[in-house]
């Protein structure tokens, strides 16, 4: 069901100071509390998906902030949501997982405030964020322009990767490779972002690469084409997808978003991009200058950053993929 159905009815109270509110689905929801700056306020809950409490919470936390970054503001206070199974886990694993939370927040330099705890059969734990943005600066994911060209900021892979983590059939190096990118804030990214005059931004996670390209493109009445051999993949990733490590979070994006891509390849060649994502990078829409620009700057930052495909004129389909 899509969002608009969900939201269907919902007479739900705003004022004029909601200047994003959740119709175009964007990364965060942005209140005006003055002329000059705006709360930026987005939550993430996610699973497990490695075995260290600690790093699951690194990852988690990670995660949480990157929507607050993709607007363009500035991430200064956080809320931890837990839901824990306290008759089957000990408090330790709990410790350690706001642990791992506490560093990545202190990393980005974001005020602990609270949260919340559940008791729950099921182990999750995420954050509730909140930050500040110049209403003038607010970047959304809703307003790319034909022409741009679009910028890639993390490889993908994290959804097959963790999905072999659970099987026992990924190696040291895609573990190793999976967990770094998961932990790596997108704040460089995003700062770097801040030098040039984006035009719209997302981060890539659930939905996969292609979900955020097709709200991207729908929400600004465009078409995005992806060039399906710029777009940077983590290490053994396809043949973890030959071996059958594919999660069902993939399945479900591929069926719900491949009627609104027009591809020349087999479906099942798709899966990468389908393949849901857990504190993925950045999708950046630039114009072909300042996208130069940004790549000669993130080489010399030692800021990861590609160039995946470009905006054109609405077409049939929101996304394009040749082959």
């Amino acid at each position: 069901m899509g969002l608009e159905k969900v939201l269907d009815g919902l007479d739900a109270y705003r004022d004029d100071n909601l200047l994003v509110g959740p119709e175009t689905a964007d990364d965060a929801g942005v209140y005006r509390i003055s002329p000059s700056s705006a709360l930026v306020e987005t939550a993430d809950i996610i699973t497990p998906l490695v075995d260290d409490p600690y790093i699951f919470g690194k990852i988690a936390a990670t995660n949480a902030i990157s929507d607050v970054y993709a607007m363009g503001a500035r991430p200064v206070t956080a809320m931890n949501l837990v839901f824990f199974p306290a008759c089957s886990l000990p408090e330790t694993v709990l410790h350690d997982i706001l642990a791992g939370g506490s560093a990545v927040m202190r990393e980005a330099r974001v005020n602990l405030a609270g949260g919340h705890t559940v008791e729950d059969r099921e182990l999750k734990y995420g954050l509730s964020v909140s930050g500040l943005v110049d209403p003038d600066r607010i970047i959304r994911n809703s307003t790319a322009q034909t022409g741009d060209v679009l910028i890639l900021t993390k490889p993908l892979g994290t959804g097959i990767i963790a999905t072999a983590i659970k099987g026992g059939m990924a190696t040291d190096t895609s573990v190793a490779t999976a967990i770094n990118w998961m932990t790596t804030l997108n704040r460089d990214a995003a700062a770097l972002m801040l030098q040039f005059p984006v035009h719209a931004c997302t981060d890539v996670t659930g939905f996969g690469l292609i979900g955020h390209s097709c709200e991207m493109a729908r929400g600004a009445g465009v078409t995005i084409c992806l060039d399906r051999h710029a777009i940077p993949l983590m290490d053994g990733v396809l043949p973890l997808i030959a071996d059958g490590m594919v999660p069902a979070g993939c399945y479900r994006n591929r069926d719900c978003y491949l009627p609104q891509v027009a591809a020349e390849l087999p479906a099942d060649a798709l899966l990468p991009l389908f393949d849901p994502q857990t504190s993925g990078g950045l999708l950046i829409s630039l114009t072909p200058d300042d996208a130069g620009a940004y790549l000669t700057r993130a080489r010399d930052e030692g800021i990861f950053a590609c160039v995946i495909g470009r905006v054109k004129n609405k077409g049939l389909h929101p996304v394009e993929i040749g082959a």
